[in-house]
């Protein structure tokens, strides 16, 4: 009996031995269960079954981060069958890998179901996040989890289609946080034409990368080298795949992944480990302009312009009546049509993203003169264009038929050449030759007129000297801003001379007006008092930081007037006003219900990150808050007003200042007291507008019956007493999910924590905001001690806007 034991126990132990010998193996003699993990030989990686958060019952068998993250998930196996209990068991065959239910029941849940027998089979998992299946005595593998992608792409791993194999790699986000299942988005390389990446949302295509053009994509903006990973996109006869490779791939290098999320926004992460949070590199698509087709067939979306969609040089819309009502889904015609071999040339449009490439033809060793004698050859060629912009450029990318889906004007587009007819060519040749004979004819007396007018000008300037503040004007006219500029007279005429009817707001440093221009196109146009020294200051820096920024949630600037002592500003025009004028007031209120304010949050946290991270400038704004939400015909947030705002550097020390510029009741203790500005005194004012929206209340003039705090006081005193409901305004209680809206608050009280370090950066917000992780509990926020009841000293409870204050007279309230 005892020698019995001894051998069971032997046995026993044997087992356990040979299943720990290779801890990142599984063979065909072993099984794992429900509890039971596999970890990879470095510790990179785990896999094992799992439950989503907020989903418990149903099981999963999937590979997650080990030593990092938290356990992020990066691959699924039956991702559309889930286990409704422990009973999963993974266990490896001649075949492939087995994932089913326990010995009793047997049934088959997924496999990895390769064709041909395999004589020695195992299944391991690689640091590099790969499971493989092969023959233990051999080293190539016989099926591989990378080629069969969920919602992430890692390093080494190939997002593209292999024609020897039939591999088809292409991500499906998940359906939702809470469900690994194939959302309604796919993200793949096309089959058809020069490859590029397109996402579609069910059948219709979303968003579309443009083709690669040697070093990224054409549609993507140029990034700075982050010497992270590098990028690259692999075209042979029989593969086509993008892959990204680490710069450094030893333990200490980063970590870094692509990931496809349920709304069918690909994020590029990258894991802080001081911090210990994944921070966002990238995220696509990055603007408005990015949606597919959204100005027709050879229309061009202008990111620069309100309305977007305009037509290329040498087209009209093909439907004014639809055009003219923002309906630019038919496109724009050729205003001459092609007449093949009578003298055909090519208008070169700059700076654009390349069009759709579906319907098109590429040859990579010619160069651009071969392929414009190429495509003048065949009568259906309408545009060529390099398929690589190194080195002055190389190959040859032809299109046939409609030009789709292009976007300008920007630093980051390419050179197309678009077909036109020999006709138009033509007049531009001959209208050349006239004004040249023109010029002869004229050339005296334009030298006696040139006189004159230098005259007028010496003495203007002369006069302009003399004038307050003419320097900054100066200033401004000579910088490189690429901005229109407009006349006094055309914004006189479209605001009716300024009319108080006009008027839309009225702040400290001016009074912004609608105004309707010449063709029709609605702008607000800010004026500028000429008495307030400040003004000057606020207009050169608002010009200077916004006329560059392109985000879908930041207000645009379409020009300026610098003309008659006057500084004016003209904005597109958003119709549904600012924040402001819905959630303090309690009949219009009613109308943003919970999705909407949820919206509006998210929108305004991406278009600070944007601020903060993703724009050739770095950006402050320094007097965020409700009235400088501008809301657009979708009740889509974008912030305005970027008079105070301050670019800083790439390490984002933080800046001072000794005179302290903004709103009370959203400026950082840091900020106020001390004059310190970073980007996290940007995320304390976020989450005084957060709570705001939240709460449907002023935080500077809260008034309470049990207490004097202000609104970030009552909201963290509610919070300590875990009675948040009486925080909510009671207006989105019935549209809101309240587990949903009490998250949303913690993450408001982490943004207004009293020291900055405490608190999250835009990235990290966005983050919180998207995903259902467990929050860290928020520490006492700054600027919220009682104070004295507003009726003993007499002070008003309304808000005030732009304030300047000196640093020896300033005291909070």
């Amino acid at each position: 009996m005892e020698g019995t034991a001894i051998i069971l126990l032997c046995s026993c132990l044997l087992s356990i031995l040979m299943f720990y010998s290779a801890a990142d193996t599984i063979s065909a003699n072993q099984t794992i269960s429900d509890g039971q993990t596999i970890v990879s030989a470095r510790g990179e990686f785990e896999m094992g079954f799992f439950s989503p958060k907020g989903n418990p019952q149903n099981r999963y068998f999937g590979i997650w981060y080990k030593k990092i993250a938290n356990g992020t998930i990066i691959w699924v196996a039956n991702r559309e069958s889930p286990i409704a209990n422990t009973s999963g068991l993974i266990r490896v065959s001649s075949r492939g890998i087995i994932l089913s239910t326990n010995r009793s029941t047997n049934i088959e849940i997924w496999s990895s179901d390769y064709s041909e027998s395999v004589k020695n089979p195992v299944a391991q998992l690689l640091d590099t996040g790969n499971l493989v299946f092969r023959d233990e005595n051999e080293q190539n593998f016989a099926w591989q989890s990378f080629d069969h992608l969920v919602d992430t792409v890692l390093p080494g791993m190939k997002f593209g289609y292999d024609l020897a194999t039939g591999a088809d790699r292409y991500t499906l986000p998940w359906k939702n946080e809470y469900d690994p299942a194939p959302g309604n988005y796919t993200h793949r390389v096309d089959k058809n034409g020069y490859p590029q990446i397109f996402l579609w949302k069910a059948s219709v295509p979303w968003y579309r990368t443009g083709p690669w053009i040697g070093s990224r994509f054409s549609g993507i903006p140029v990034l700075k080298p982050n010497g992270i990973y590098t990028s690259r996109f692999i075209i042979t006869e029989t593969e086509v795949y993008f892959v990204f490779d680490l710069v450094n791939s030893s333990e200490s290098s980063p970590i870094t992944r692509m990931t496809l999320n349920p709304a069918g926004t690909s994020t590029t992460y990258i894991w802080n480990r001081e911090k210990k949070e994944w921070t966002q590199y990238l995220i696509l698509p990055v603007s408005d302009c990015d949606r597919y087709g959204i100005c027709g067939t050879n229309g061009v979306c202008n990111v620069n312009k309100s309305p977007r969609c305009e037509c290329m040089e040498g087209f009209d819309p093909k439907n004014p009546e639809d055009w003219a009502q923002a309906d630019w889904t038919n496109g724009c015609s050729r205003k001459v049509q092609l007449e093949c071999g009578n003298g055909d040339g090519f208008l070169k449009c700059a700076g654009v993203k390349l069009p759709d490439t579906r319907w098109s033809w590429y040859n990579m060793n010619m160069n651009l003169v071969e392929c414009k004698k190429k495509c003048l050859k065949d009568c259906n060629c309408t545009a060529y264009s390099n398929t690589d912009i190194r080195n002055g450029g190389s190959g040859c990318l032809l299109w046939f038929g409609g030009l789709k889906d292009i976007k300008g004007y920007s630093e980051d587009g390419q050179d197309l050449y678009v077909r036109m007819a020999a006709s138009e060519l033509k007049e531009n040749r001959k209208l050349g030759v006239k004004k040249h004979l023109q010029l002869k004819l004229v050339l005296v007396p334009v030298l006696v007129i040139l006189t004159v007018m230098i005259s007028l000008y010496l003495l203007y300037a002369y006069k302009t000297k003399r004038r307050k503040r003419a320097g900054k004007v100066k200033t401004l006219a000579g910088q490189d801003l690429d901005l229109p500029l407009f006349s006094f007279m055309q914004i006189a005429k479209a605001t009716n001379n300024f009319s108080d009817n006009r008027q839309l707001g009225k702040g400290g440093f001016g009074t912004v007006y609608k105004g309707i221009l010449e063709e029709g196109q609605e702008v607000a146009v800010k004026r500028l008092s000429k008495d307030s020294r400040q003004g000057v200051d606020e207009f050169m820096n608002e010009v200077s930081c916004i006329a560059k920024l392109q985000h879908k949630n930041l207000v645009m600037l379409l020009g300026c007037c610098i003309e008659e002592g006057e500084r004016l500003l003209i904005y597109e025009y958003l119709p549904n006003k600012s924040l402001d004028y819905y959630i303090f007031d309690k009949n219009m209120c009613r109308s943003l219900n919970w999705p909407k304010r949820y919206n509006i949050i998210l929108g305004t946290a991406r278009g600070l990150l944007y601020l903060h991270q993703d724009s050739r400038l770095k950006i402050i704004h320094r007097d965020l808050k409700a009235s400088n939400i501008l809301l657009d015909h979708e009740m889509n947030p974008k912030i305005s007003d970027f008079g105070l705002a301050r670019t800083f550097g790439e390490s984002e020390t933080p800046s001072s200042t000794t005179r302290v510029v903004g709103t009370h009741g959203y400026m950082s203790p840091e900020y106020a007291f001390d004059g310190l500005f970073s980007v996290k005194s940007d995320v304390y004012s976020f989450g005084v507008s957060l709570l705001e929206i939240i709460a449907g209340k002023r935080n500077r003039g809260f008034d309470h019956p049990d207490h004097n705090l202000n609104l970030i006081g009552h909201v963290w005193k509610r919070f300590n007493e875990c009675n948040l409901l009486e925080v909510v305004d009671t207006v989105i209680l019935e549209s809101s999910n309240q587990h949903e809206v009490f998250r949303v608050i913690q993450i408001g009280l982490l943004c207004v924590q009293e020291y900055p370090e405490d608190r999250p950066n835009m990235s990290a917000t966005i983050m919180m905001l998207t995903r259902d992780d467990t929050l860290p509990i928020p520490k006492q926020p700054g600027f919220f001690v009682e104070r004295k009841n507003r009726h003993e000293t007499g002070s008003s409870s309304e808000a005030f806007s732009l304030n300047t204050v000196d640093m020896s007279s300033f005291a909070p309230r």
